[in-house]
């Protein structure tokens, strides 16, 4: 078995739709599929955001279990891409920690390997989406305690009883809610809390929907701060996904603007070139 489908048994690292509260309707979360225009669908499952009108940013482990990407879905239209960029040093995770985990039950070594990884990956399109608006980058730091909106199509469950292991990983668009709890030069995470501490369309990520947004409002524009990574319990047990406790992980954007606008500047002039990643990440 492939490290990427140990990792998917072990921490369903590949991030998702929307896992909500048990006591509020479904109905409640769900939105119309235009709601966010910038969404990008990966093949099959996964996520992507419009930044540019010829570039996508994902999680780069959402690409990485694709043999090719030759086109994403973005405004019920299929895109041709022509190159996928991943942040230069980004490994998959080593197939040995996913088996020590699974014989284990501990995941605690997949969490820190996660912890230093940069899962940041950009999507080249052939043509601009002169139709879709592309979503801004937040570049702030100002992020601990802000409200980030959570969206996405992957599998659904609600935070009492979890996600079923077997959901369909591409549903009906969702969105939620949630709270930044903590924020470093990587990552932003959240904790989907139980009532009555949770906000009234409080959720999280379940499977399906890597690389899926977390947007802010910021000053009435939607932006976006970070993409769905990965995620744990307090404990650093194994256990199935969706359930109250569980604290998620998402790229912090704004810390690979750098990269992200050099590569965009870069393929602009040189399309055969690739430069090499900034330092400090």
């Amino acid at each position: 078995m492939k490290g990427c489908a140990l990792l998917l048994l072990v921490v369903s690292t590949s991030a998702s739709a929307v896992v909500i509260r048990a006591d509020i309707n479904d109905a409640n979360y769900r939105i119309p599929a235009t709601a966010v225009p910038a969404l990008v669908d990966l093949p099959g499952e996964g996520h992507g955001v419009l930044i540019a009108p010829t570039w996508v940013v994902t999680a780069a482990h959402a690409v990485s279990w694709q043999a090719s990407i030759s086109e994403v879905y973005l405004n019920g239209k299929a895109r041709k891409v022509v190159a996928v960029i991943k942040y230069p040093g980004y490994q998959t995770l080593p197939e040995a920690l996913g088996k020590q985990a699974l014989a284990s039950g501990d995941a605690s070594k997949i969490h820190a390997f996660l912890a230093e990884s940069n899962d940041i990956a950009l999507i080249e399109l052939a043509t601009p989406a002169s139709d879709v608006t592309p979503m801004p980058l937040y570049r702030g730091d100002d992020l601990q305690e802000k409200t980030v909106e959570i969206v996405g199509k992957g599998a659904t469950g609600n935070g009492a009883d979890g996600e079923s292991a077997d959901a369909p990983h591409r549903t009906e668009l969702r969105h939620a809610y949630n709270v930044v709890s903590g924020a470093n030069a990587h990552w932003l995470w959240y904790t989907f809390r139980a009532p009555p501490a949770a906000l009234p369309l409080e959720g999280t990520i379940g499977n399906g929907d890597s690389g899926g947004p977390l947007i802010l409002d910021s000053h009435g524009k939607r932006e976006l701060a970070g993409l769905a990574s990965w995620k744990k319990y307090p404990d650093g047990r194994l256990r199935d996904g969706g359930h109250y406790g569980l604290i998620v992980y998402n790229v912090r954007v704004g810390a690979y603007a750098p990269w992200i606008d050099e590569i965009m500047s870069a393929r602009a002039t040189s399309p055969n070139v690739t430069p090499a990643s900034h330092s400090g990440h």
